[in-house]
């Protein structure tokens, strides 16, 4: 199964709403998807993992790579909605320490909010 990504904007923030899996074979797709996705004029990103049913440490590391690039750009970002399986990856990895995980999309909007 492919990642799926949907795009919405709010106020100069850019929403990428994930579906499927982020795994070996998704990873290089999800991270070439979200490159070529984020706009020069959005100053931070989101990723909403409310329909993503698995990550993997690949996924893991294509979602430091954006993360990177964020805080290289000076965009904020942050990810949301995570499931309790999802969420226990991200959490054993230690990517929550490193990365703002948020519980739902408007707290997360309300955080990375561009002022």
């Amino acid at each position: 199964m492919a990642i799926d990504i949907t795009w919405e904007r709010q106020d100069g923030i850019a929403i990428a709403i994930l579906a499927g899996r982020i795994d070996s074979n998704t990873a290089e797709e999800f991270q070439s998807r979200l490159d070529s996705g984020i706009g020069s004029e959005d100053e931070a990103l989101i990723l909403d993992f409310e329909q993503v049913s698995y990550i993997n440490s690949a996924g893991l590391r294509a979602g430091l790579r954006i993360a990177r690039k964020c805080r290289e750009s000076d965009r904020k970002f942050g990810i949301c909605n995570l499931s309790d399986a999802t969420r226990n990856i991200v959490m054993i990895s230690g990517f929550d320490q490193v990365i703002p995980v948020f519980e739902s999309r408007t707290r997360a909007l309300n955080r990375v909010s561009v002022d």
